[in-house]
């Protein structure tokens, strides 16, 4: 394997292969007609939520962890991680006989901490982000001796990363765009080195949260550049401050970073459930955000990877209600109507002959903006979709209501 300081090379991709053919899988990619439809051009779903682990994590943790000397191994490992690089570790650890410890942030998802746990890595919460647990797992290996295994800044879990590139290759051997979802790196700079080396003419792009986008600020400083802060729904991707390894590989060979809002991220994740019938997490779904908010700007054949599926089903909830709302299926409105018998009847009925479903009514009497014989109505709605509520509100509009949205 290459030395830290020599960065990754095509070879130690194709070696890293060779080793975890046994140990991870060959996640399948799906082709997606409603995605083809909306970009003009065929694209695929490379389904690494499928992958052991529920993410591509264990690709780079198997091939780090073996390569540890007996005396490397002997003394054990720590990470640091939200959930899925723990997972990764934690069974690559347990395959291989290496006792595991690993710190995550405090209000990691409870089923990531629960499937560490049952691989057999002891769980230790530190900090609230991901760079205060990983300060930690230093910490701990220094006292310890426990050689730390960091998510994303080691040519060996670059070089595992990166043999998703290489079955993209042969799965979609015409692929003209690839999108990647992108925190510290790990992922994207494996996948575009392999990509970029056989394939220069494939557009690579990554993909961020926007409330989580270190890589812009750092490609154009020239060097990582820790966030100030960060707020994003997406922990996988969660990382406020580039790995050095993997940073390099992204300067080198990744043509464009895109940043993806909250929004966004939780409408790919719902229209991913209703149409692919895959259940990602917001990480897992920001490629296909990429593509619902530009559609047109990406050459196909599209290839968006899923990197993630491990989402606490309480978050999913509630992931799925915010992307309808941001999909306009949802829909709360302030409508004011007279005071009287009958009122709130008549709008009701108005409401239900537009083709909407009221969820919840509320009244509120007691406002300088009110007269003495209104009162304002707070409905929440469920619509068809964004053209479906706006026709609702013209038509309220058009019968003489005040609305607000």
């Amino acid at each position: 394997m290459a030395d830290l300081m020599d960065g990754v090379h095509l070879h130690d991709v194709e070696v890293a292969r060779e080793l975890i053919r046994d140990v991870a899988i060959e996640t399948p990619v799906e082709f997606s007609r409603w995605l083809s439809a909306l970009v003009d051009a065929p694209v695929w779903l490379k389904c690494e939520n499928l992958q052991r682990c529920g993410s591509f994590k264990i690709r780079g943790a198997y091939t780090r962890l073996f390569r540890l000397s007996p005396e490397e191994r002997a003394r054990g490992v720590v990470a640091a991680s939200a959930g899925n690089h723990a997972q990764g570790v934690a069974l690559a650890a347990q395959m291989l006989g290496i006792r595991s410890t690993v710190f995550m942030p405090e209000g990691a998802p409870i089923p990531k901490e629960r499937a560490t746990r049952a691989y057999g890595a002891e769980v230790v919460f530190s900090g609230r982000v991901l760079e205060e647990s990983l300060a930690a797992a230093r910490a701990f290996s220094a006292e310890t001796g426990a050689v730390l295994i960091h998510p994303f800044d080691h040519v060996d879990i670059v070089a595992g990363q990166g043999t998703l590139g290489l079955e993209v290759l042969e799965q979609v051997p015409d692929v003209a765009t690839l999108l990647v979802p992108t925190g510290g790196g790990g992922l994207l700079a494996g996948v575009a080195l392999a990509v970029k080396e056989a394939r220069p003419d494939v557009r690579v792009v990554g993909v961020q949260a926007a409330g989580a986008a270190a890589y812009p600020t750092s490609l154009a400083q020239g060097r990582p550049v820790q966030l100030p802060s960060m707020k994003t729904m997406a922990d996988g991707i969660a990382v406020g401050l580039p790995g050095d390894v993997p940073f390099a590989e992204v300067r080198d060979h990744v043509d464009e970073i895109r940043t993806v809002s909250e929004e966004s991220l939780s409408r790919a994740l719902l229209a991913l459930v209703e149409r692919a019938k895959m259940v990602v997490e917001p990480a897992g779904a920001a490629a296909v955000a990429a593509l619902l908010d530009a559609p047109h700007d990406f050459p196909g054949p599209v290839v968006a990877v899923l990197s993630g599926g491990n989402i606490d089903p309480l978050l999913l909830g509630k992931v799925i209600q915010h992307g309808m709302a941001a999909a306009g299926r949802y829909l709360g409105l302030h409508v004011t109507i007279p005071d009287s018998p009958g009122g709130l009847a008549n709008l009701l009925m108005e409401i239900g002959a537009a083709g909407a479903n009221v969820l919840e009514v509320a009244h509120e009497r007691i406002s300088p903006d009110l007269s003495l014989d209104e009162v304002e109505v707070q409905v929440q709605l469920e619509t068809r979709g964004q053209q479906h509520a706006e026709a609702l509100i013209a038509r309220l509009r058009e019968r003489g209501y005040r609305v607000i949205e």
